[in-house]
């Protein structure tokens, strides 16, 4: 057995990848706020990568677009094996997280604009609270409730995919300029390939799987699906989260498992061990210096209430409501007061807020408030929610330990 056995057997925990993940932001944070600020920042601000195909990029984009890609696709992944054999193969359970996220990303928008109506030029900003951060969502889930039942995690990951597609789409138009149909149509192209030469079944198709090992044949077609949307514009993790979509979820003849279940297998303790610490390292640390005006600051505001009562408002009774007036069902082993935990959860707004901050503002006042308030908002929704599906999580545990003889009314 190699050395490595356990510790990739370990990294595949989420908890573990969570708790990785939190330790790289806070010392992120700790590290934007000491007098090492400048090595930090010289860090994140190095720039590398093929200048002629536009991919010279600081070392925060390429953290925060190219590794997180790696995440995204096992997300991906992951949801598409739901969507086939698991839980959201009733489009009555997938009905309630998909319009969950929706009901999640308008209404921290409309709050916004009601804290900054007024403001034509802060009012710009309606889309930041929009997003919940995927990562430092499904890291607090797994870390604070490891009792929760598994149909709980599925529905955040839905939501927060469902989510940042909003996101992408807002920015594209509302935020994007100068995007690149051009790029965009070489990236659809490009996908197109990667599902026909994933799960074509036709001679060609199975020619080139045998003749070609696997990681050569899909690692540069992957590569270039990624350059193709970051040069379109568009967010480039989506390519990601689209090739994990397109992963065959049943085994071929002769193969033990299937190409999802594998590439899962080799890629999850990558992305727990490497690639989300890193993402976090890179983009959590906000310098908290200079930041006394803020308070006074109705962006400021509108993007804490957004986040954390928006959010919270959003997912829950976007999901109560259609759980209550139409056929769409919430699964038995899961409570209503578990999707208010996963409400607040979605307040934590990270990677894309930070992303549209940056395009709303280009003033340093505005976009330091905006910072600061998207970094307290995502510290107060961590806290709150891990406060909450804590208590969830001991609730399942004892509810579902062995001696229970009678089973408690749904709460």
């Amino acid at each position: 057995m190699s050395v490595f056995t356990p510790m990739t057997a370990t990294l595949r925990s989420d908890a573990v990848g969570g708790s990785l993940l939190i330790g790289a932001a806070v010392v992120a944070l700790i590290w934007a706020n000491s007098p090492l600020v400048g090595s930090y920042e010289a860090l994140r601000s190095f720039t590398f990568g093929p200048a002629a195909l536009h991919l010279d990029l600081p070392v925060q984009a390429w953290a925060a677009e190219g590794l997180l890609a790696v995440f995204f696709f096992i997300v991906g992944n992951e949801l598409k094996q739901e969507l086939v054999h698991g839980e959201l193969r009733d489009p009555r359970s997938a009905a309630l997280p998909i319009v969950a996220a929706v009901g999640g990303a308008a209404a921290p928008a409309v709050i916004f604009v009601a804290f900054n109506f007024s403001r034509p030029e802060a009012v710009g900003g309606w889309g930041i609270p929009m997003a919940t951060d995927i990562a430092f969502a499904v890291a607090v889930l797994a870390v604070v409730g490891p009792h929760l039942p598994a149909p709980l995690r599925t529905f955040l990951l839905t939501l927060a995919i469902v989510d940042d597609l909003c996101a992408v789409i807002v920015i594209a138009v509302f935020y994007a300029f100068g995007l690149s149909w051009l790029a965009l149509a070489g990236a659809v192209i490009g996908l197109m390939v990667f599902g026909y030469l994933q799960n074509g079944r036709g001679a060609l198709a199975g020619r080139v799987r045998a003749a070609v090992p696997g990681w050569l044949l899909f690692g540069p077609l992957a590569a270039a699906i990624w350059a193709l949307m970051h040069a379109s514009g568009i967010h480039a993790t989506i390519a990601g989260i689209a090739m994990g979509l397109l992963m065959p979820t049943s085994a071929r003849p002769g193969e033990r498992l299937s190409p999802s279940h594998r590439a899962e297998q080799v890629l999850r303790p990558l992305s727990a061990g490497l690639v989300l610490p890193v993402f976090a390292l890179m983009s959590a640390g906000v310098a908290l210096s200079g930041t006394g005006g803020v308070w006074s600051s109705t962006i400021t505001w509108g993007i804490v209430a957004g986040l954390i009562g928006g959010k919270f408002l959003g997912i829950f009774g976007a999901a109560y409501l259609t759980a209550r007036f139409t056929r769409a069902r919430l699964n038995p082993r899961l409570g209503w007061a578990d999707i208010a935990g996963v409400g607040v959860l979605g307040g934590i707004g990270f990677t894309i807020s930070l992303l549209i901050a940056e395009l709303s503002y280009p003033g340093p006042a505005h976009l330091t408030a905006a910072k600061t308030a998207i970094l307290l908002a995502s510290a107060i929704a961590s806290l709150l929610a891990a406060l909450l599906l804590g208590v969830r999580s001991r609730h399942h545990r004892l509810t579902s330990a062995p001696t229970t003889t009678t089973t408690p009314a749904r709460r």
